[in-house]
């Protein structure tokens, strides 16, 4: 597996269309953990649980209705924070609709976090 971030949102995704309301990531992460964490706090899902077993753990995610798409940004683009509306239009369906998720020196944030800060950083994925 290359890249974690890709199947966790493909995991979490495939299990939404297929009208399932719980899914299993595995291999476990703390970048996916903080991924779950800002799509919880969007609203996105509704809880995630570690489960910590002999082989590294795996992650239960409970759904609810809010998921439309996620899906992570290949490759990790760079951005600042004047490009920012160039990526909203680009990714997300309208405007005020859905998150980026964009890794910066201060941690993972979204769209709406970076331009109250005024930093920059990398594309990582997309929820809406």
């Amino acid at each position: 597996m290359t890249d974690q971030v890709s199947n966790a949102l493909n995991v979490i995704f495939t299990s939404k269309i297929s009208a399932k309301k719980e899914c299993i990531i595995t291999p476990m992460s703390n970048f996916i953990l903080k991924i779950l964490d800002i799509m919880s706090k969007g609203g996105y899902i509704d809880k995630y649980e570690v489960i910590n077993d002999a082989r590294g753990g795996f992650i239960k995610v409970t759904m609810n209705e809010n998921l439309n798409k996620c899906k992570s940004i290949r490759p990790r683009l760079p951005v600042k924070i004047n490009e920012i509306q160039k990526y909203e239009e680009r990714f997300l369906p309208a405007i005020g609709f859905g998150m980026l998720i964009i890794s910066t020196s201060k941690g993972l944030m979204t769209n709406a976090e970076v331009r109250q800060n005024g930093i920059g950083g990398n594309l990582i994925a997309y929820v809406y």
